[in-house]
């Protein structure tokens, strides 16, 4: 939560010419409360002591930066870092942004939490924060997504939250993204949306992107500590874009590192079966903000296609589209064969199952370490484990249990 003096939004929730607040008038309120409550506290001393108090004693952070050896000897050229964001506690980097928004939903009085997921991850990091509180809490999940990460479904109802299934649309995590927020305009007195992603209407992309800097911060500390530089390059995957903005954030002005967001390219982005908006996107409104948006030429909403229950959202971050048009960040996409592919090699390499959204980061290293000599380093932000993806992608494979 450090604060940069040349950092993004302005006063109205604008990353340059994308973010701010389209909702619903029953929902300003709601939204200027909650941006008045982290004002007040973001540089509280007592509040940022109970922030990085519960990472350190409830989530385990610092995660590890972790030489993947055999990975770079794979590749034979560079050194591959993995930042561990698997080890956390709830087993993503999710559980970061929902410790400090369940901090937030404390000083607010608010009882009740509800939350949008899609891999599943946010779900169980929102259920472990509500658990440990005692607040009553419900989870808006696409009933898609509910048959490909069962495991975390079950994670969820054992932390004695309530799923709640969405059947319309493509019933992923734009409709349970959609759900929640219907729950929200309805219950909004009582209730607090821990939105999972940099996504939605300002001040959440802030908010979020605040939190998981944690991210960031760490690598710059652990970058001087291991390899006395800054690092070359800094990879991570981009759904809604939170992992990838915790990572990059801190490093903004840094710009001896490249920026590198992977997006799921599904079937090829060229085919339009793919979940990449800012590789083939336009600027559009969803969900309460200015940002990319695959949509078709009359602006509704196309639907998605990847493997990743994670990744698969048509839109993306307004920080993410301010550093595409600005050139700070890289923006490319890998498909789904590719991520597999990856998925399965660091498995067999380095001992380590990826999330299959982070495969997608890992499966990019086969373009990049093209680019690099011996003498550079290169962090892949290992946003999650993959203990989750393994029925999906065991039923991929042929495998039956």
């Amino acid at each position: 939560m450090k604060s940069n003096k040349q950092s993004l939004p302005d006063k109205n929730g604008f990353f340059g010419d994308y973010g701010g607040k389209f909702v619903p008038e029953t929902l300003m309120y709601a939204l200027e409360q909650l941006e008045s409550t982290y004002n007040n506290l973001k540089d509280d001393e007592n509040f940022k002591k109970q922030f990085y108090k519960d990472l350190s004693e409830f989530v385990g952070r610092p995660s590890p930066l972790y030489f993947a050896k055999r990975l770079t000897n794979h590749y034979g050229t560079g050194s591959i870092w993995f930042k561990r964001e698997d080890l956390n506690h709830t087993g993503a980097h999710k559980i970061n942004n929902t410790v400090g928004q369940i901090l937030l939903a404390k000083h607010m009085g608010k009882k009740r939490i509800i939350a949008e997921t899609g891999a599943g991850q946010h779900g169980v990091a929102t259920a472990a924060v509500a658990a440990r509180l005692g607040l009553e809490c419900h989870i808006y999940m696409g009933a898609e997504d509910i048959q490909r990460q069962s495991p975390n479904v079950y994670r969820i109802k054992l932390l004695g939250a309530q799923i709640h299934s969405v059947d319309s649309g493509s019933a992923t995590l734009k409709d349970a993204l959609n759900e929640a927020l219907r729950d929200w305009v309805t219950n909004v007195d009582d209730t607090y949306y821990i939105i999972g992603s940099v996504t939605g209407p300002h001040p959440y992309p802030m908010i979020v992107r605040d939190f998981n800097s944690v991210v960031g911060e760490e690598l710059i500390s652990q970058s001087q500590n291991l390899f006395n530089k800054m690092p070359d390059a800094i990879v991570a995957c981009v759904g809604g874009g939170s992992n990838a903005m915790g990572a990059f954030y801190p490093f903004i002005n840094i710009n001896e590192t490249r920026l590198i967001g992977v997006e799921a390219g599904g079937e090829g982005v060229q085919t339009g079966e793919h979940a990449a908006p800012l590789n083939d996107g336009t600027p559009g409104v969803l969900h309460g903000a200015l940002s990319y948006l695959m949509q078709d030429n009359s602006g509704q909403v196309k639907d998605t296609k990847s493997v990743s229950a994670g990744l698969d959202y048509p839109g993306v971050g307004p920080e993410h589209s301010w550093l595409k048009d600005s050139g700070r960040a890289e923006y490319v996409a890998v498909t789904d064969d590719e991520a597999l592919k990856a998925f399965h090699e660091v498995s067999e390499l380095e001992g380590i199952i990826p999330a299959l959204e982070t495969a997608h980061a890992l499966a990019y290293l086969d373009v990049l370490m093209k680019e690099f000599d011996s003498n550079s380093n290169i962090i892949v932000n290992v946003s999650g484990r993959g203990d989750k993806d393994i029925n999906t992608v065991a039923e991929i494979d042929g495998i039956k249990f």
